[in-house]
């Protein structure tokens, strides 16, 4: 089910947190939803999750919007907050039955429900704990657990990863790919290469705006930032490779230098790997090695949000 945000609006007393925002995400697309603290991604989400209701614009869900049909949207929507609401009295599997009540998934069905998403999520073993006795990381599954207990057509997850270990990340991470092979998935994180391992696509938002849209790749290529290269040259004394490499105009700067390893600055359009190659054969000196250093989804973000 597709999702298109409309020239959304909110403000908070004078401050505006989100200003004349517009995207679609896809049905079977993973958007993953960046921005620095107070951007406006969680404001963003509450509205989409008929939590919140702007001051100007409409999302739609599929063929409803959030003023016409609030109860419908809340009902194909699985939502997991930044703070994770949960009753601490309950016990994981008494809890599970109870979201899935409120969701009027069939009796008959409730049971099955709830003991597909205990295993889905790796809860079996903790299934008759209360759940103030769980920690953070197990909590945050029961949370993901009730989000996605009713088949929702649309998974909005607000730093879905807290707390969590490296272990269990790497888990949630399958899951959330496993999901978004099937449903429209949107999910927030301040860990940038989860959200590079993990997303179809990247939005980043600062100040209420969007700053920049498109895969990891698409992203790269519109940075303007420089391309570094890494790469080592033999056959010659150290000291001549790298005053001949300074004389290249193509290069802006030579970042280190130590025992024929050389780290290159040069422009994105520079033909940096024809010019070295070149230069080695007129020197009669050979490359060992010439390797691109990719830009970095967090040098991208550093970019676009430090204005």
């Amino acid at each position: 089910m597709d999702v298109v945000v409309e020239n959304l609006t909110k403000s908070f007393g004078y401050q505006k947190a989100v200003d004349s925002v517009s995207f679609e995400v896809k049905k079977g697309e993973i958007l993953g939803f960046l921005g620095p603290n107070g951007a406006g991604k969680t404001t963003t989400m509450k509205i989409m999750s008929c939590f919140l209701f702007p001051d100007y614009g409409n999302i739609h869900i599929g063929k409803y919007s959030i003023y016409k049909n609030p109860y419908k949207i809340k009902q194909i929507i699985g939502y997991l907050p930044e703070h994770n609401p949960l009753y601490e009295e309950m016990n994981v599997i008494d809890f599970l039955n109870f979201i899935a009540q409120i969701h009027n998934i069939p009796h008959y069905k409730i049971l099955p429900k709830v003991m597909d998403m205990l295993r889905t999520c790796g809860l079996e073993n903790e299934k008759h704990k209360t759940i103030r006795e769980l920690s953070k990381g197990y909590r945050q599954r029961v949370g993901l657990a009730q989000a996605l207990i009713h088949d929702p057509e649309v998974v909005i997850l607000d730093e879905p990863t807290t707390g969590l270990d490296p272990n269990q990340i790497i888990e949630i991470r399958e899951l959330i790919k496993k999901i978004g092979q099937e449903k429209t998935v949107i999910l927030s994180s301040h860990i940038l290469a989860e959200i590079e391992a993990t997303c179809d696509r990247v939005l980043i938002i600062n100040k209420g705006k969007i700053v920049a849209d498109g895969t990891s790749a698409e992203l790269r290529n519109k940075s303007n930032t420089d391309r570094l290269v890494k790469i080592q040259i033999e056959g010659g004394e150290e000291t001549d490779i790298y005053n001949e490499l300074a004389l290249l105009p193509e290069i802006e700067n030579i970042i280190s230098s130590t025992k024929y390893h050389f780290e290159i600055q040069c422009n994105r359009e520079a033909e940096i790997e024809k010019k070295i190659f070149e230069l080695c054969t007129q020197n009669h000196w050979y490359i060992k090695e010439l390797t691109p250093i990719e830009t970095r989804l967090e040098d991208i973000f550093r970019q676009v949000t430090q204005n």
